[in-house]
């Protein structure tokens, strides 16, 4: 007789738990800080309690819980999602990406992109085109990463001037990232840029304001700061997850190469 192997997702207070030790939290400074007894709190990550939707809604808020993982925990909750997922041609979706593309149009004669969140080139403008065709054929075919592209030495690693320090900045970011999502996704990317050749050296302290990107590029250095944008109000898990990275002259001589 064969036996039915039964599955069984983890349970909302499990959940919960982990969220609030990945965020350093005790059970006293999180239900002090969402306004609920400790003890109820404790009966909920013990499975002794079951949490009221508002409740699930109102931790998750307080843990910064990513809007996708929020829709886990409501489901392990016994509630339906109530954050929507659209992809990026969807109708709804039209007016946002308008909007994106807008604003990385306008950045121009200044590089700017579109990502999500595990770094999958979504929009650009024309100021982009120069940098991406740095980089070998075979990376920029198909869903282009760009994490990938700048710290690979086929693609942007063998034209950035200051690479080991670079590199040591994009590492720690990416690291930062997946702390914060606990992303796998993101956690292979870090593995895969790791064991890629080059040294990581940390963000010098003190002297510049902000570590600057120094590409070579027509036979000179152009020097670049950036700077990212998000949708603070997003309620969309798409566009909750979509970030913008624009590139500002970091010098005189960047601006006028450019023709800013």
């Amino acid at each position: 007789m064969t036996q039915a192997i039964t599955r069984t997702s983890p349970a909302v207070g499990d959940l919960l738990r982990v969220w609030r030790r990945r965020r350093n939290l005790s059970q006293l400074a999180l239900s002090s800080e969402a306004e609920i007894s400790q003890k109820h709190l404790s009966f909920v990550e013990g499975g002794r309690a079951a949490p009221s939707r508002e409740m699930v809604l109102r931790l998750s808020e307080f843990l910064d819980i990513p809007l996708r993982e929020r829709n886990d925990i409501l489901l392990a909750a016994g509630f339906a999602p109530v954050y929507p997922e659209r992809p990026l041609d969807h109708p709804e979706m039209a007016p946002a990406m308008a909007a994106v593309q807008t604003i990385l149009d306008a950045h121009a004669p200044f590089p700017a992109l579109a990502v999500d969140r595990r770094w999958t080139l979504l929009a650009a403008n024309a100021a982009l085109r120069p940098m991406l065709d740095l980089c070998a054929p075979v990376l920029r075919e198909g869903a282009v990463n760009v994490i990938r592209l700048s710290l690979h030495p086929e693609g942007l690693a063998s034209h950035i001037v200051n690479l080991p320090e670079w590199r040591g900045h994009i590492l720690d970011r990416l690291h930062r990232e997946y702390r914060h999502s606990h992303d796998p996704a993101l956690a292979a990317l870090l593995a895969d840029c790791r064991s890629m050749p080059g040294q990581a050296r940390p963000v010098p302290k003190g002297g510049a304001i902000a570590l600057p990107l120094r590409l070579r590029l027509g036979g000179q250095v152009l020097s670049f700061l950036s700077t990212t944008t998000v949708f603070g109000t997003a309620s969309e898990i798409t566009l909750s997850e979509l970030t913008l990275e624009t590139f500002f002259p970091a010098d005189a001589e960047t601006r006028a190469a450019l023709g800013g």
